[in-house]
């Protein structure tokens, strides 16, 4: 005869039931196409070029090396986000599984990262926005962007996901004709001879900077698909989050190698890697070049128009995850206690005001010193991608201890059963953190993101600091 199953933690139901408040309006359709959302944008559109100039054609590997880590941490969210659907998500994980020092320092982290990164989002729209109007000022149509933005996030989660989803829609349908139109070209589809496979071994061949060049692009490669951990957060406002969001994390990850390994191919097989110059932007070069050749009329424009929407979309993303990290710092008692509360509809309006001008300030920041201080609040951004998918991998192997001593329950199940459990635990988890771990510290030898740890490193001294002289006296580790 089974054993009963053992009552929740007092602490954890308490850490849990603080979130409660949210709407829960977002369909497994709207989980699956944010996740893509979150995801697809300027990683794609601009750090890949970098990645290509790193290992040429071998970039591939590294796509392909990558999305094994990010499948791994698909696994570790689905586990813990279907046990604990929380606004706060992994933030809240590492506060009940490894320390309160750890959700604290997580949640502020990723809340400045992705501040950081809407900033840089609403500034790269303002200037897309100017190629139809370049006699307007770029602080406008940030103003009127943010202004939009803001107003959806307030409306109701439900017209977030709808917002989201077309603007999401649009650029999955850009990538999808790319990938199409590139492997026309390839095969000699209206052209005179087809382009086949030289480009993928000419100009020194498919490892051109050799393996240790293919190891060095993941710094840029992975920060392409940070972002799906967005699924994880909106796991607190979806309809039914034990059966949608593992099925968004598992359709979203398919995709998404399937959009990044196409694209990246079609790319390095398209046009030689060594035209793509340091530092220029891929949202103009490849996806117009492309277009160019197979006389798509107005391919510029078409263009513009895709990445406006990648930058409108990725903002919108980054202001919904800023306001859902301050509304679960407020219920954990780590913010002011009114950033805590919710509208009639369930929208965390406080929260959202305050991410706003978190927000402002990054904008501002992006626009007055693009090539001094932003430099070192992007390090932080990104810094803080990557310490967020350590830390989620380091979570999980507490999560599954005592999940699989029976100390906690999944918090609307009956039963302690997960329906979906990372294969090969816990070697898989160790392998993908170990492998975050060492993507972290490679940075250093990255031509151009030393920054990453020179700012990332300072900004959790600061956060510990912070944390021991605000935070110091709450419950201390699980178990």
């Amino acid at each position: 005869m089974a054993a009963d199953p053992l009552p929740l933690p007092d602490h954890h139901a308490q850490a849990l039931a603080n979130e409660q408040g949210l709407a829960r309006q977002l369909s497994e359709r709207q989980l699956g196409m944010i996740a893509i959302g979150g995801a697809i944008g300027t990683g794609l559109f601009l750090g890949s070029a970098l990645a290509v100039r790193t290992a040429g054609p071998g970039v591939i590997l590294s796509y392909i090396f990558v999305s094994g880590i990010a499948l791994l941490l698909m696994y570790c969210l689905s586990e813990m986000a279907v046990a604990h659907p929380t606004a706060g998500s992994f933030g809240v994980y590492a506060d009940l599984y490894l320390s309160p020092w750890a959700g604290f320092v997580v949640r502020y982290t990723y809340w400045a990262a992705q501040s950081i990164a809407a900033g840089g989002e609403a500034v790269a729209a303002a200037i897309y926005t100017r190629y139809w109007f370049p006699h307007t000022p770029v602080w406008a149509w940030v103003i009127f962007y943010s202004a939009l933005l803001i107003y959806v996030n307030a409306h109701s989660v439900g017209a977030f996901g709808s917002f989201e989803y077309w603007f999401s829609t649009i650029k999955v349908s850009a990538i999808v004709v790319f990938i199409l139109l590139g492997a026309s070209i390839l095969l000699g589809i209206h052209q005179q001879r087809p382009i086949g496979l030289d480009n993928f071994h000419a100009n020194g061949g498919f490892l051109p900077r050799g393996w240790t060049g293919v190891w060095l692009a993941t710094a840029f490669v992975i920060f392409g698909f940070i972002g799906t951990e967005i699924v994880a957060v909106t796991a607190g406002e979806a309809k039914d989050p034990e059966r949608s969001v593992p099925r968004a994390l598992r359709t979203m990850l398919l995709r998404l190698v399937i959009f990044y390994v196409g694209a990246i191919t079609i790319l390095v097989g398209v046009i030689p890697w060594t035209e793509i110059e340091p530092g220029q932007s891929i949202t103009v070069s490849p996806f117009v070049r492309v277009f160019d050749l197979m006389h798509v009329p107005i391919a510029a424009d078409i263009l513009n128009f895709v990445v406006l929407t990648a930058a409108l979309s990725g903002m919108n993303c980054c202001l919904y995850l800023c306001t859902r990290m301050v509304f679960s710092l407020a219920r954990g008692g780590f913010a002011p206690k009114a950033l805590g509360a919710v509208s009639k509809k369930g929208t965390p309006i406080p929260a959202l005001m305050v991410s706003a001008a978190g927000l402002g300030l990054a904008t501002l920041f992006a626009i007055s010193f693009p090539n001094s201080a932003y430099v070192y609040m992007f390090g932080i951004a990104l810094f803080g991608g990557l310490f967020v998918w350590l830390m989620i991998f380091v979570t999980h192997l507490s999560f599954r201890r005592h999940w699989d001593a029976q100390k906690i329950l999944p918090a609307r199940r009956e039963r302690s059963v997960l329906p979906v459990r990372m294969p090969g635990f816990p070697f898989t988890t160790i392998l993908g953190g170990s492998a975050v771990l060492a993507i972290i510290v490679s940075t250093w030898w990255v031509e151009g993101m030393r920054v990453t740890l020179e700012s990332g490193i300072p900004w959790l001294v600061v956060l510990s600091v912070c944390y021991f002289v605000w935070g110091r006296g709450r419950a201390g580790r699980v178990g």
